[in-house]
């Protein structure tokens, strides 16, 4: 009842925001229009598998399992529903799904038009997903449904005792396949057993990603010092690069003025916002060195630069491929950003102190692939150990590798345990 009145709020609530908010105002067409989608594109004679997802984060750890079963239970449609327009924007022509909408917000009402309208044979919903009206009516209709890649921490309200009421919600699903013990341990704790440890399917989907990675012939010129267009005769110098992803402002703050002072190294910088006021605070920065700018330069300029800024989007899993240590923004503000997209590439990865609740970054530095860093002398410090040690170097892009290679397989052991 409470949780009813709470979702009649936010449905209010984003209605008022949509008039002030252009993604608000996305999300909020865009679950009024889900039904009319729906309503076009469900074929009645098809058996749709459901997927949930969020956001786009979510969407990357599904869509391992979404792309498994389309490859091999080819009997079944996809439906994939997004909550947020930074998931359904960008992959609302996702060719591994038959239909992509908005999932409608949580309402009695909406949960039962939905289901009405799909049908599904079963329902997926990707790591933080529990929606209460939706999740009652598929166990009410004795439609499987299973949480992927969940992970739960004891301060989270289903595990207070205000919250047990809630924690109800989660009994709806046919099983969790969920990242580590931990979160198997919690569940248990509060009478629910049917739970598998299966890890991340973010591990086969970074495999997946470096297995398709894009060739970037500036990229390449960058790191060999020379363009596939130039003469053999043009030595191969093979630099070492500095790959920092997702950057943010007090991340640059800290390897700029470090990289400006070592000529050794080569700086590829691919920040998490790329708008010309920050792209040229970042140029502002670096001192005494050749700058191009990726999608202003040439692969035969690339060769002769210093420091490569990537100003565009989808090259950041690929990129990675060129480097040989890598850092991840975001640790010193927002919490990190991925860490496994250059951990697959056998590269340490540093990255900032906001990162306790990240399990893939905890395990990195369990492992010895990954680090931490809180202030310039910390970077300082660990980049000169790594520029001055190739064993260390070796050793901790190895150990990274490895990581990520031991813990992959999330999407076969949810499929062993699925009945399709």
């Amino acid at each position: 009842m409470i949780y009813n009145i709470v979702i009649y709020f936010v449905l209010w609530g984003i209605a008022i925001a949509s008039l002030f908010n252009e993604k608000v105002r996305k999300m909020w067409r865009g679950e009024r229009e889900a039904f009319k989608i729906l309503k076009q594109k469900v074929d009645p004679n098809a058996k749709y598998i459901w997927f949930h997802a969020a956001s786009l984060g979510e969407f990357e750890q599904g869509r391992p399992l979404m792309e498994r079963i389309r490859k091999d239970y080819p009997q079944y449609k996809i439906l994939l529903t997004f909550y947020s327009p930074s998931g359904y924007e960008v992959r609302k022509n996702y060719e591994g799904a038959d239909i992509i909408c908005y999932m409608p917000v949580d309402t009695r009402l909406n949960a039962i038009r939905f289901l009405r309208l799909v049908r599904p044979v079963m329902a997926f919903f990707i790591k933080y997903e529990f929606w209460s009206n939706f999740l009652h009516i598929l166990k009410h209709r004795n439609i499987p449904t299973y949480s992927v890649s969940s992970i739960f921490r004891e301060d989270q309200v289903f595990f207070k005792w205000y919250g047990r009421s809630y924690a109800g919600v989660l009994k709806c699903f046919t099983r969790f396949f969920v990242q580590n013990e931990e979160s198997k341990r919690l569940l248990e704790g509060i009478g629910i057993t049917a739970v598998d440890v299966v890890g991340d399917t973010r591990f086969d989907r970074v495999l997946q990603i470096k297995e398709a990675a894009k060739h970037l012939p500036i990229c390449e010129a960058f790191r060999t010092g020379v363009a596939s267009s130039q003469s053999a005769d043009v030595p191969h110098h093979d630099f070492k690069v500095f790959v920092a992803g997702s950057s943010w402002p007090p991340d640059e703050n800290i390897f700029i003025p470090f990289f400006n002072e070592h000529k050794d190294w080569r700086l590829l910088i691919a920040p998490h916002v790329i708008a010309e006021e920050h792209l040229k605070l970042i140029l502002s920065l670096i001192k005494g060195k050749k700058v191009v700018r990726y999608t202003q330069t040439t692969p035969e300029e690339a060769a002769e630069a210093d420091v490569l800024i990537i100003d565009c989007f989808g090259l950041l899993s690929s990129m990675y491929n060129y480097g040989d240590v890598a850092y991840i923004g975001g640790g010193f503000g927002v919490g990190i950003h991925n860490t496994l997209e250059a951990a697959v590439w056998n590269m340490p990865v540093i990255f900032g102190p906001n990162n306790k609740k990240f399990q893939e970054a905890q395990g990195l530095l369990k492992s010895g692939g990954g680090f931490e860093i809180n202030t310039y002398e910390d970077f300082s410090g660990l980049m000169s150990s790594l520029m001055n040690d190739e064993t260390f170097l070796k050793q901790a892009g190895d150990k990274a590798g490895t990581y990520v290679a031991h813990l992959a397989g999330a999407t076969d052991k949810v499929l062993a345990s699925v009945k399709l």
